[in-house]
């Protein structure tokens, strides 16, 4: 058999083979070298990749955009003192977990109880007992413990002052916030604000809701270009357009009165548990709302109590008045030229179309005077008047006090009130304050035109608004005559028959009188509608209230009281529990008055917080203030009256300090002061008695925590 030949590669044909591959690796090579610098050179002209603009994108990366937050404006009382204004807070917490190390090794824990809660109770309103009881919680796997609300809404000042102590183990959290130093103060007047997510405050009622858009001013911005360090790229210009600020906003609550205001009505709110309670004093020279609240209400800084009412009842309650309309009815039966005083009637019952209209003592005085009547607040009296005048007459005045129209105060959601007006009994209702509706801020107006001898003036809460950068005045408010309702010989009539309601010896007002100054009152009961054409029934079903202004012969001060449905104490009167608030306000009003006119008896607090003890101390005694200092720190962190507040001499200032806080001697204190104290320590106050105080439940001394209630006897 034959074998193949043998195929031989000689060295010839290696080296054309070897040849052929380098020529077509070079070639493959070629191409990628030429598609690389084609695309690069692309990429560099075009500056595009994959539809992204890559310059664009560079200097995105290396621009850096800073937003310039606008400052909120600051709204601030009649003194110039701040009421809302924008702050950084802080909160703190305690690190307990031992794992909690740096990189390094260090600590972040706690490592030293003790020192930390003296560092505590030194800066903060705690005691050395309270910080360790928190810093020794009873499970051992505790990661962290917060402070409760002393630890909270911390200045920069004290954060320093605790980080300066170099404990371990304490982490603070910044907050934008809005402070409101006051707490509790005219807080639905005011208003508060929140927090959006991109972190700007927006106001929500009061005046933070009606101004917010000149309260929050332009928000601003900066760009630079930075390199990787961080720093201005030379050559590259920094574009800035600076935050305009928002305006501010200038009011007419005087925080001295407002402060009282406050104090009385929480007291009252405590012993009557009211499902509303209103009251309002205004300047009777010029309309200025000087102090005004409600109850319920909520503290802004904390937000405890936000949620038991949103509204403003002080404008956006429509309500049956009562009695207090029969100043207004009388005031009309004069100016018209019906009214007779001493001519007679018969109280008890007055029967009209049909129907009849009771008084509030169904048996009647007999057969007395219309001037008598009024001082007794008879509804047969003023359905008479009303007969006399006729409806049309009744009615042009009701039109004439501008009842069932809006007073244009400048809040959202003012109410106009209503009227039932149809029939002859309903127009005969009207006149002793049933089947008509009206606001607060409505009766504050109308009794204007009695206080200021027949011109009626608008009510008003906003002073100015002024632009923070040019000082310039955007908006600004004053006195503004808006009717003239009745004669000046009228209201001078209507006061003194007020005043008869006061101090005649059946008038029924008797509780309003005030040594050494003369009061015009008129006091109101009426019942609750049921929201079925009809009434609700019961002893605690009524709207009880007052209208005063003092003194009678020239008035300078008007305030109106309403106190809804309330559970009345079997040892006090409505009467008499509206007057404890009515008559320390207005004789502080007046007091005030008196002294800013002579310039002698009043100054302005100043402010002693961070300031030494001692030091406070002896600057206050040294002008004649009587001091009271609580806990037993060297440094005041908190004062009572404010910065700036007005204050008379001889006032009790109150003084906390940081430590252990024990119970002063409360002997011969006023029940403001009383209740001021209260509201300073977070103590239940409840006062039994009018004068000064004889008998406190927690004995003069002794430690007491703020779940403790506090009981004072005055005489």
């Amino acid at each position: 058999m034959k074998q193949s030949p043998k195929r031989t590669v000689t060295s010839q044909q290696v080296r054309h083979n070897q040849r052929v591959l380098g020529r077509s690796l070079l070639m493959l090579f070629t191409i990628g070298l030429l598609l690389f610098i084609g695309r690069f050179s692309y990429i560099a002209i075009g500056k595009n990749i994959q539809h992204v603009n890559l310059s664009a994108q560079a200097k995105k990366l290396y621009t850096a955009n800073q937003t310039l937050k606008a400052q909120r404006g600051t709204i601030y009382d009649a003194s110039n003192q701040p009421i809302a204004e924008d702050t950084s807070t802080y909160s703190v917490y305690a690190v307990l977990d031992k794992s909690q190390r740096s990189i390094a090794g260090k600590p972040l824990y706690v490592t030293n109880k003790y020192n930390t809660a003296k560092v505590l109770a030194k800066n903060l309103p705690i005691s050395f007992k309270k910080a360790m009881a928190y810093l020794t919680p009873s499970s051992k796997k505790t990661f962290q413990v917060e402070f409760g609300a002393a630890g909270q809404n911390i200045s920069l000042t004290t954060k320093k002052k605790i980080e300066a102590s170099h404990v371990t183990g304490l982490t603070f959290v910044q907050q934008q916030a809005r402070l409101y130093p006051n707490g509790v103060f005219a807080s639905h007047l005011i208003g508060n604000v929140t927090s959006t997510s991109k972190g700007q405050l927006v106001g929500t009622m009061g005046i933070e809701g009606a101004y917010n858009d000149l309260l929050k001013g332009t928000d601003g911005f900066k760009k630079v270009s930075r390199d990787n360090n961080g720093y201005q790229i030379p050559g590259t210009q920094q574009k800035a357009k600076k935050a305009k600020n928002g305006d501010n906003v200038y009011t007419t609550l005087d925080s001295r009165l407002q402060t009282l205001l406050e104090t009385q009505m929480s007291s009252l709110q405590s012993k009557t548990h009211s499902k509303s309670l209103n009251a309002v004093l205004m300047n009777a020279k010029t309309g200025a709302i000087v102090a005004a609240t409600q109850r319920p209400t909520f503290n802004p800084q904390t937000g405890n109590g936000i949620n038991s009412v949103w509204r403003d009842t002080l404008l956006q309650d429509a309500y049956e008045p009562g009695s207090t309309m029969k100043v207004f009815t009388m005031a009309a039966s004069i100016n018209s030229g019906h009214y007779n005083g001493n001519a007679t009637y018969q109280s008890g019952r007055y029967e009209i179309g049909g129907r009849v209209v009771p008084d509030w003592n169904p048996g009647g005085w007999g057969t007395i005077t219309y001037n008598k009547g009024f001082a007794l607040s008879s509804n047969v009296a003023m359905a008479h008047l009303e007969q006399q005048m006729g409806a049309k007459t009744w009615e042009k005045y009701i039109k004439r006090f501008k009842f069932l129209s809006s007073t244009h105060f400048g809040l959202p959601g003012e109410q106009t009130g209503s009227i039932a007006f149809n029939q002859t009994i309903e127009q005969a209702n009207t006149a002793f304050g049933q089947g008509i509706q009206v606001t607060a801020m409505q009766m504050m107006q109308a009794l204007s035109a009695i206080g200021n001898n027949g011109k009626m003036l608008k009510p008003y809460l906003i002073r100015k608004v002024v632009d923070p950068q040019t000082g310039k005045v955007i908006k600004s408010n004053g006195k503004k005559v808006i009717g003239q309702p009745v004669s000046a010989s009228t209201a001078k009539a209507v006061r003194r028959h007020m005043e008869d309601v006061v101090y005649k010896k059946y008038g029924i007002g008797g509780d309003y009188k005030m040594k050494g100054i003369r009061i015009a009152a008129k006091t109101g009961t009426a019942q609750v509608a049921d929201g079925k054409a009809g009434y609700l029934s019961g002893d605690d079903s009524y709207l009880y209230s007052v209208a005063g202004m003092a003194p009678a012969s020239n008035p300078k001060y008007i305030m109106y009281i309403t106190m809804k449905q309330p559970t009345l104490p079997g040892t006090e009167t409505a009467t008499q529990l509206m007057a404890d608030v009515f008559k320390p306000v207005m004789r502080r009003a007046l007091q005030e008055d008196t002294a800013s006119g002579s310039g002698t008896n009043s100054d302005k607090m100043l402010s002693y917080v961070n300031r030494s003890v001692s030091g406070a101390k002896s600057d206050l005694k040294a002008k004649g203030y009587q001091v009271t200092t609580i806990g037993v720190g060297n440094r005041v962190l908190k004062q009572s009256p404010l910065s700036g507040q007005v204050v008379m001499s001889k006032q009790r200032v109150i003084l906390i300090t940081s430590g252990a806080q024990k119970m002063p001697d409360l002997t011969g204190w006023s029940s403001s002061d009383v209740l001021r104290l209260g509201k300073m320590l977070g103590l239940t106050v409840d006062t039994k008695g009018n004068g000064y105080v004889t008998k406190q439940s927690i004995a003069a001394g002794k430690q007491f925590s703020d779940s403790d209630q506090l009981t004072v006897t005055l005489k």
